[in-house]
């Protein structure tokens, strides 16, 4: 019996980490399969992100991190995000990230390519807080001479 739950551990087996961008946040799980297929809130990638350059973004890690010649670009991955927050565009960033996050986790060596290409840079910019006295954060109310 113990031999048997250390095969279903082993089995199910994934690789987990988190993405963000303005205020959305993906957690994002991976784990090697026989074919890749992308999941995003219990949905289909392709039918979850609309439009081709959002979709265009997650696969990014997949598709220019991983080098033709490296150790595990012959591997198919299983990939399932959860992102609340934000737009579309800032979720398909926040998956990006996390996504870029896990392969590194499961091949350190790919660190460098992901680097190189920014997808390891949490992107610091934010909307800016409205000011007390201002319309919105930094555009005043019309103001008369006389």
């Amino acid at each position: 019996m113990d031999k048997d739950k250390k095969e279903v551990q082993t089995k199910d087996k994934y690789i987990e980490a988190i993405g963000r961008r303005k205020t959305s946040t993906a957690r994002v799980r991976i784990k090697q399969s026989a074919k890749t297929h992308f999941i995003v809130n219990d949905k289909e990638a392709k039918e979850f992100f609309k439009t081709e350059v959002e979709r265009r973004l997650i696969l990014d890690p997949i598709m220019k991190g991983i080098p033709a010649s490296g150790t595990k670009s012959d591997t198919k991955w299983s990939v399932e995000a959860h992102v609340s927050g934000g737009g579309f565009h800032s979720q398909a960033e926040a998956v990006r990230h996390g996504l870029a996050r896990a392969l590194i986790l499961s091949d350190i060596a790919l660190r460098g390519s992901m680097k190189t290409l920014g997808y390891l840079k949490r992107d610091p910019r934010a909307k800016e807080r409205r000011k007390f006295g201002l319309k919105k954060a930094r555009k005043a109310p019309q103001w008369s001479k006389r």
